[in-house]
C-alpha cells in the first residue's frame, strides 16, 4: 500500500512538472502578449486588400 502511494505522488510530481514546463515555454513563446487583439483585429477594415473583389457583399450594382 505504501509502495503503490509513493508512486502515485512520483508520477503525480511528473505530471506537475511537464505541464508547468509547458506553459513556462508558451508563456516565452509569447502565445499570451495579446489576448484581446484577435477579436478586435475582425472589426478593423483592411482597404490596402488586394484580395478583396471591387464589389462589396453589401453593395449594390
Amino acid at each position: 500500500m505504501l509502495k503503490s502511494i509513493i508512486i502515485l505522488i512520483i508520477l503525480s510530481l511528473c505530471i506537475g512538472t511537464g505541464a508547468w514546463l509547458i506553459f513556462i515555454w508558451t508563456v516565452r513563446r509569447g502565445d499570451f502578449d495579446d489576448v484581446e487583439g484577435p477579436k478586435y483585429r475582425m472589426l478593423d477594415d483592411d482597404e490596402d486588400d488586394s484580395s478583396s473583389s471591387t464589389n462589396k457583399p453589401g453593395d449594390k450594382e
